[in-house]
């Protein structure tokens, strides 16, 4: 009997990416929630620059490739061309995201647009060499922090959710990791339910991963699952932090 095998939305090839790093994991995840939900033939993924952009090699629906922090805006292009066939996710690393790309993600949550975004949180520049992020943390030793990062020369850390969370228009957002088996349950559920809020036409949908870098935090496979719990998730506290449908069930 066969009880677990490769989604059908992922593309059976060897992974590029180092060892220990959990890109693998959560493409998985997303993978798997487009075979559940069974929307792999209208579905449409948007890598941009950084770690994330060799996800078109890796996912079988179709792929869009965005210049640097641009995926929001062509995804909201992408859903609006043909807002009922098609189902648009981004794929954005932190550094993406959170730096040259905060603007569209900021206007694009704002607007509420009816699109999925899976943003990952390793606290790095990944792909070109690990550099300090704008999610790097007090203290964090990086390629150009060396001495760790200091708040009263580079501010402190962009806290993503937090700040969304305070705008009217996102539909869902909600951090999680999968640095164990049952964060990488919850992390399942919480990418299922972002694509189903778009499919349910609900609107703007993010979901944060906290996920590892052994290579560039300079650590074992293991001891990076580990600095998540230990430093990630007390700065980033895991949870929903905005779910306006539940919210309107809970006020009935």
């Amino acid at each position: 009997m066969v009880v677990f095998d490769r989604p059908h939305a992922m593309l059976d090839v060897p992974l590029h990416y180092c060892p220990g790093c959990t890109h693998g994991i959560i493409h998985r995840l997303v993978a798997e929630a487009i075979d559940e939900l069974g929307i792999e033939g209208k579905t449409i993924g948007i890598a941009p620059v950084g770690c994330s952009v060799m996800a078109y090699d890796y996912f079988a629906c179709d792929m869009i490739e965005a210049a640097h922090g641009r995926a929001p805006a062509v995804a909201t292009g992408v859903k609006r061309a043909d807002p009922e066939n098609h189902i648009v996710f981004t794929y954005q690393g932190d550094g993406d995201l959170a730096s040259i790309g905060m603007a569209e993600t900021v206007h694009a949550a704002a607007r509420n647009e009816n699109i999925t975004v899976i943003f990952i949180n390793n606290a790095i520049y990944g792909m070109t060499g690990g550099q300090m992020a704008p999610t790097s943390l007090p203290g964090q030793v990086t390629q150009t922090s060396p001495y760790g990062r200091d708040p009263k020369l580079c501010g402190y850390p962009i806290k993503v959710f937090e700040m969304l969370s305070e705008l009217e228009g996102p539909e869902y957002l909600e951090r999680v990791t999968v640095n164990n088996a049952k964060n990488v349950r919850a992390a399942k559920k919480a990418i299922k339910k972002a694509f189903q809020n778009q499919i349910d036409g609900k609107g703007f949908s993010l979901i944060e991963v906290l996920s590892s870098c052994p290579t560039n935090w300079g650590m074992t496979p293991s001891a990076a699952l580990k600095w998540i719990d230990e430093k990630m998730i007390p700065y980033y506290p895991l949870g929903v932090y905005k779910d306006r449908s539940a919210e309107k069930e809970a006020a009935k």
